[in-house]
């Protein structure tokens, strides 16, 4: 019996001796496993005027200056804001919104407002509204329906014709849709850049499971940036944009950051993010620890 208490005490005193020699290393170790370049930064509250903030692009040639909208039952108003969510500017033009739900831009100096709202998957044309901020009297129409919708509306469980999420790239405009229906197809389409009626191409779609609300492209054209509630979903590793659908899909949660709805790159690596509800947010790309892969 006092040997199995002499066996005790020495092995207590080597686990004492152990903890007193590596006991910071244990205690400070999960923190060494939260990287902090990773989380999502709120910048500000946005102005009550765009509450219902639902795209956003960088002005080009300003110093953190960029345009949001809000989406329908709203005046079809484009507002410049500041990264303190400041409204500095109120762009009107003529256009009708019937819910404009993204904003993208080419390398001309053109922004496309995207009034593609289509939550009842009733509406038989769509516009994609092509302006410039010193020009908008002089905006143009791209309108089109999907060249595979035959029904307004489909069945429930087949309502994927509604598309918030848009992007522009070498003279082509590419609409991610939003899966009402069974929320885990997201319907790549894609159209040309210039004023007419078209129906749009389906060119492709991509397995996720969640309701797309935005989509953005990189400068370098090598990473797409798709939104949906408190989740990004980045895709990279593909050969050319015209199937970037291909390529590896990676989704990072976004948690407690609300109805997250626009979202713009604003150098290769950083994103800019606005939600439905007033806030503007900044987000890394660079490290994604909170990423899953499928």
């Amino acid at each position: 019996m006092k040997l199995m208490w002499k066996v005790i005490l020495v092995f207590m005193s080597v686990l004492a001796l152990v903890f007193f020699f590596t006991g910071d290393f244990f205690l400070s170790a999960p923190a060494s496993t939260e990287n902090t370049a990773n989380k999502l930064e709120t910048l500000a509250k946005l102005d009550k005027e765009v509450e219902e903030s639902s795209g956003i692009e960088q002005i080009p040639g300003t110093n953190n200056k960029y345009l949001t909208h809000n989406d329908a039952g709203n005046k079809p108003r484009l507002y410049q804001i500041n990264e303190q969510g400041e409204v500095e500017q109120t762009y009107k033009p003529d256009l009708p919104n019937v819910d404009w739900e993204d904003l993208t831009q080419d390398n001309s100096g053109n922004f496309y407002i995207a009034d593609t709202g289509n939550n009842s998957n009733k509406r038989r044309e769509l516009a994609i509204y092509k302006l410039k901020l010193g020009n908008l009297e002089q905006a143009q129409a791209i309108r089109f329906s999907y060249e595979d919708q035959d029904e307004f509306p489909p069945s429930k469980k087949d309502r994927n014709f509604d598309s918030e999420a848009i992007f522009w790239h070498n003279n082509k405009l590419y609409l991610i849709s939003k899966d009402r229906g069974r929320s885990e197809t997201a319907k790549v389409y894609q159209l040309p850049d210039q004023p007419g009626k078209y129906q749009a191409k389906l060119i492709g779609s991509i397995k996720v499971k969640a309701q797309i609300t935005g989509a953005a492209i990189s400068s370098n054209a090598e990473t797409i940036a798709l939104l949906s509630d408190e989740k990004l979903h980045i895709i990279n590793g593909f050969n050319s944009v015209e199937n970037f659908y291909e390529g590896e899909l990676q989704n990072i949660s976004l948690k407690e950051a609300g109805q997250t709805e626009g979202v713009t790159f604003i150098n290769d690596n950083t994103l800019m993010l606005t939600s439905e509800g007033g806030n503007l947010y900044r987000y890394s790309l660079q490290t994604a620890s909170s990423a899953t892969h499928q």
